[in-house]
């Protein structure tokens, strides 16, 4: 596998994507900054002492970029011409360019430009092993998150940690915005049913950015025999929890736009369904639907067809019928009435979940109140002591104001 995709610099269309507002809803505190915000990339000042004279070994893919008034440069890119000695490239789920399927096997690789190697976090190699980075002095872990439990870029980072901390590998995080940072909510994962879509005990949206998290996993001790990671975090400048955020590069190839990423935390739960999310459609994850619902009910019908990011999606060819959500208001909590009235209405209630339902829950106990006919209200109700007990665990790890 040849890849060549930092060879280049990417040329943007127009004046940088990144802007800002400033916004407070229900959980958040109301705080005006409108100064744009700074990424932990773009503050080479802080980071390069780190990294000068070191091996390195940098955990990247499309979204790890620095930039400027004119576009923007991969992280790799400028590393290179900063004569710092990048020994290996990590690629984390969905590959190094972005483009592969949720769950693929990703290989490894060589990039043809610089000959450095780049070596798949998603396949086999999920935990690093240490032949792997027994050459590295630091690893630098640059990948956007979008903010939800199911989201495997933070397993990777778990992993990462625990290998690196084994071998005295410093961990360098250059920290990004949250888009869904803004509210936590969601079931606590029961750490029984641990598994790559889920590894801490924590809501399903977490309202932390990959820096805040990555110092909570070292100082609750998650690590494997509760080693410790010799972590370092280039926070975020101008930036608070309560800010709107959009992402100017697609963080995942079924999440095209700022829409899907903030649904995606409600919609994702239909993966461990008979359902649809709109894989293979040109509206991922702003769409449910499936042959099974009532057509009365809903009117909404798509047709999913292989593509780039989705090579097999769920109803390949079958028209599905339900719910158009690309004008749905902005979000601020797990909307369960889509997921509770598609389990209503379906026409075969036996095969509606399947086994990676609980998984991405983290428990049984969600399915368990949708079969018994809890509303979302009562559903949202029951978290509610968890998430209080999570908000207390994670505030002294939180860099940001809420």
């Amino acid at each position: 596998m040849h890849i060549n995709f930092f060879k280049n610099t990417i040329l943007l269309l127009g004046v940088t994507i990144l802007y800002l507002t400033n916004e407070s809803n229900s959980q958040t505190t109301n705080f005006k900054n409108t100064d744009p915000i700074i990424l932990g990339a773009q503050q080479t000042e802080r980071y390069l002492p780190i990294l000068k004279n070191k091996n390195i070994g940098i955990v990247a893919n499309q979204t790890s970029v620095i930039f400027n008034p004119k576009g923007y440069t991969h992280l790799v890119d400028s590393l290179l011409t900063l004569d710092i000695k990048i020994k290996k490239v990590f690629a984390p789920e969905h590959g190094f360019r972005g483009t592969a399927d949720a769950g693929e096997y990703i290989k490894d690789g060589i990039d043809t430009g610089s000959g450095i190697p780049i070596v798949s976090l998603y396949g086999a190699n999920k935990i690093p092993n240490s032949a792997i980075l027994s050459d590295l002095d630091v690893v630098v872990f640059d990948v956007q998150d979008v903010g939800a439990r199911f989201y495997t870029f933070l397993s990777t980072l778990h992993y990462m940690m625990e290998t690196c901390a084994n071998l005295g590998i410093t961990i360098l995080v250059l920290d990004r915005p949250n888009p869904n940072g803004h509210y936590v909510d969601g079931p606590t994962l029961d750490l029984k049913y641990t598994s790559f879509v889920g590894m801490h005990p924590v809501p399903a949206v977490h309202g932390m950015t990959v820096g805040e998290y990555a110092q909570m996993i070292n100082g609750e001790d998650w690590l494997k025999e509760g080693v410790k990671c010799d972590l370092k975090v280039i926070s975020l400048q101008n930036y608070t929890h309560s800010t709107s955020y959009k992402l100017p590069i697609n963080p995942s190839p079924n999440l095209p736009n700022s829409k899907a990423i903030n649904l995606y935390p409600s919609l994702c739960f239909f993966e461990g369904t008979n359902m649809s999310m709109g894989r293979g459609t040109e509206n991922q994850f702003q769409v449910i639907g499936s042959p099974y619902l009532d057509g009365d009910l809903y009117n909404y019908e798509f047709i999913p067809r292989s593509k780039i990011g989705a090579k097999y999606p769920v109803h390949e060819g079958d028209t599905c019928k339900g719910l158009n959500l690309r004008n749905q208001p902005h979000l601020d909590y797990i909307e369960l009435k889509w997921l509770i009235d598609a389990y209503q209405n379906t026409s075969n209630k036996t095969v509606f979940f399947n086994p990676f339902f609980t998984q991405l829950a983290g428990q049984e106990l969600l399915q368990e109140k949708i079969e018994n006919g809890w509303t979302a209200q009562q559903i949202r109700a029951s978290w509610k002591e968890d998430i209080q007990k999570y908000k207390r665990l994670r505030a002294p790890y939180l860099l940001y104001p809420l």
